[in-house]
This record gives C-alpha cells, sequence and structure tokens, in this order.
C-alpha cells in the first residue's frame, strides 16, 4: 500500500504540484482585523499582502488539532500509511500538536501507520523535502525509505538563504532590535538570513535589494551541489521582478537550468512583510531522488 503525503500551507508548493503528486495539505490560520481565516481555503497570499500594504498586521494560527485528527483518523481507519511532514517545531507549535493528536488516535487504532517528521524548514525549503517524498512514493519506494530519506533531508541537508524588505516586520516577530530595524530602514539595509537547526539565523546585512540578491547567489555557489541540473526554488514576498532577477542570475552565473518558482505563502508572508526573496537548495548529494518531472520557469 503506497505512502500518502501530508504536509500543512507553510510549505508554499504551488497548487499544481500539490494535486499532481496527490498531496494533502492541513491549513494554518490567518487572523486580519480579529477575523479568522482558513489559508488556502478562504484567504490567499495576495489577500495577506494587500493587508500588509493596507498597514494591518496580519497574524497566523497553527493547524488546529481537529484538522489533524481528521486527516490521521481517515488513514488509521483505512490502514493507510501517511507522512506528516511539519513545517519547522522551532517556529511554530504546529508539529508538536500533531504528535499529540497522533496519541489520541493510536490510542483508538494502535496499528495506525502515521509517521511525523520534523522538516525544521519553511516555505519552499520545507517544500522541497514534501516534493521529494512524493515523487519517491509515486515511484513506489518503501515507506520506510522515504522516512529515512525525509529524516535526513531534515538535519540541516536543505538550505533557505533569503533577504527581507524591510527590517520592521523581523522586529515585529523579535528578531531585531527596534535600533537595528529602524537604521536599517532608514539606510537600506537588507539582512541575509539562512535556517539552521530549524530556526532563522542572520548571516549579514548588505546595501540595497541589488547587493542583496548577488550575496544569495554567491551563497548559492558556495553552498549548493554545484550540479546544473539541481533544482533550485526561489519564493518571494509579493515581488516576481526581484524572483526572475535571482533566478536569471542564478542561470546565467552559475548555469543552473531547472527552478521552482512560487509566491511566499500567508503563513510565512504575516512574518516577514512585503519584497522578501529566497533560494532553497540541496546541500549535499546524499540520495537525491530523480525530479525530473519537476516544472522548469
Amino acid at each position: 500500500m503506497s505512502l500518502r503525503i501530508l504536509t500543512d500551507s507553510a510549505c508554499d508548493l504551488p497548487e499544481h504540484l500539490i494535486e499532481e503528486y496527490g498531496i494533502e495539505v492541513l491549513p494554518f490560520l490567518v487572523y486580519i482585523d480579529g477575523q479568522e481565516h482558513i489559508d488556502g481555503v478562504n484567504i490567499t497570499p495576495r489577500q495577506v499582502y494587500d493587508a500588509i500594504r493596507a498597514d494591518k498586521v496580519p497574524t497566523t494560527g497553527q493547524v488546529p488539532m481537529e484538522k489533524f485528527l481528521e486527516a490521521f483518523t481517515k488513514y488509521a481507519k483505512a490502514n493507510t500509511p501517511c507522512l506528516y511532514l511539519s513545517f519547522s517545531s522551532k517556529l511554530s507549535g504546529t508539529c508538536n500538536t500533531a504528535r499529540l493528536a497522533l496519541r489520541e488516535v493510536q490510542r483508538m487504532y494502535p496499528a495506525a501507520q502515521i509517521t511525523i517528521v520534523d522538516t525544521h524548514s519553511g516555505s519552499l525549503g520545507q517544500g522541497l523535502i514534501v516534493l521529494e517524498a512524493a515523487e519517491m512514493a509515486r515511484a513506489g519506494k518503501p515507506a520506510e525509505d522515504i522516512i529515512r530519506h525525509v529524516q535526513r533531508r531534515s538535519q540541516n541537508n536543505v538550505e533557505h538563504v533569503f533577504s527581507v524588505d524591510d527590517l520592521k516586520y523581523l522586529y515585529r516577530g523579535g528578531r531585531v532590535n527596534y535600533s537595528s530595524a529602524f537604521l536599517g530602514s532608514l539606510l537600506s539595509i537588507k539582512p541575509i538570513l539562512h535556517v539552521k537547526d530549524g530556526l532563522m539565523v542572520p548571516i549579514q546585512k548588505v546595501r540595497g535589494k541589488k547587493m542583496a540578491v548577488k550575496r544569495i547567489v554567491e551563497l548559492v555557489k558556495e553552498r549548493s551541489l554545484g550540479n546544473p541540473e539541481q533544482l533550485v526554488a526561489i519564493s518571494h514576498a509579493d515581488d516576481p521582478k526581484v524572483a526572475d532577477q535571482l533566478k536569471a542570475l542564478l542561470g546565467d552565473v552559475l548555469g543552473y537550468r531547472r527552478f521552482l518558482v512560487n509566491v511566499v505563502g500567508s503563513v510565512l508572508g504575516c512574518h516577514i512583510g512585503l519584497g522578501g526573496v529566497a533560494a532553497f537548495f540541496v546541500n549535499s548529494s546524499y540520495d537525491v531522488p530523480n525530479l525530473a518531472q519537476a516544472p522548469r520557469g
């Protein structure tokens, strides 16, 4: 029986890939003006970014317990093995909520074949891990091989290199202090960050978006496989122009030919604000599945 792949809406995978691979996505909650919305159901990233432009402060809530109970019970009743790949537990309580839900389901269905893996990732970093798992499942790989693979991938094996356009959003999230945020905005300072052990960690600051994009390209060169057929994912916070610039440089300077580009979804969009851009890629040649079906463009 094939392994079903579950994840949450922090993964930022395009809808056509979710449908193509039969991935089940559990939604986070988004709050704007005190109203609760279900990510991907009655709110879109465009609405989140429009709210930010209107000087509103959208916030998020983790995937509710009942969503996990419903999904896990469904697969336990059907005796179908499933794998839930979560947003980093260092950035959200959702993974822990899933674990609590699994304990409840296993009391009633002790033979349930349900595995939870904390990807220690987010956005398309998480998405790349989900996509590899789904590709392996579709190819008929044994469940234990898929689980072992994603556990390895989730140990700092997928790079997240990114910049944000305005430090005030990181300030709201407690990532920088007020003076740094204020001074950075005045001087057009752009922080370069990455994810390590599931946490966002600053690397350095550069002056202006052009330099930020250039520095991301340098970091991709330093940390990636160096294989032009390696899939590189790019996400942007409602700024497709900067995503196109990053993609062009990665192609022209480093020779990469395979890209997956998408907007930063509602979950992380609430926390990084407008204009950010990121590159995600595997940093080790460890057992890379064939993702030839992943889109170019």
